[in-house]
């Protein structure tokens, strides 16, 4: 363990390669929701613009996007610590997060589509359903990393090493980034209305 973290520290003051290209994904991905948010912009200026509220169905996954993201802070947090058990539960915690939130955004999308917000309709609602639809294939990126993770840590013996470690911190930061990146979504969508 001494001999694991000595080697962690020394490497670890230059950005191991697979954080760098996370970083470079996420940063390509923010500009990709920055360019589709200013295409909003400008198309909400030119007027017919549907003004519809948003569904609190929204607000709900939100909380448990954020709560999911806490979770898989702890269960690094444990990992590290070597709590084997919490951080595995904390882990499968997270991953059931992700897909409640998916069936809330889908929700979200029924109530929309219910009160007349469709992709055909306005563009209002073409723009929402592309952002959040967006956001979801990147939520279900995650997922998928998150599975991967749930699967090692039960078929794999507990072990603290540092590739485990960079690829747990690796689904941590994107986790953590859909989640900010939903909340810039929620907060944009809520004041532009």
């Amino acid at each position: 363990m001494d001999a694991m973290t000595t080697r962690y520290e020394q490497t670890s003051s230059r950005i191991h390669p697979l954080k760098f290209g996370l970083w470079i994904s996420m940063a390509s991905i923010s500009m990709m929701f920055a360019a589709f948010t200013s295409a909003y912009v400008v198309r909400q200026a030119q007027g017919d613009w549907l003004e519809f509220e948003l569904p609190n169905i929204f607000f709900v996954s939100t909380l448990v996007l954020l709560v999911s993201s806490v979770l898989l802070h702890i269960s690094f947090r444990s990992f590290k610590q070597g709590k084997e058990q919490r951080y595995k539960l904390l882990l499968v915690g997270t991953l059931i997060l992700g897909f409640v939130f998916l069936v809330l955004q889908y929700f979200g999308w029924q109530s929309l589509f219910e009160i007349g917000v469709d992709l055909r309709g306005n563009p209002s609602g073409s723009f929402l359903y592309i952002l959040t639809g967006i956001h979801a294939l990147h939520i279900i990126g995650g997922i998928v990393a998150l599975a991967i993770g749930v699967i090692r840590a039960y078929t794999r013996k507990y072990r603290l090493t540092e590739r485990r470690v960079i690829n747990f911190e690796l689904t941590l930061h994107y986790w953590h980034f859909v989640d900010l990146l939903w909340v810039y979504l929620l907060i944009f969508l809520y004041i532009s209305r």
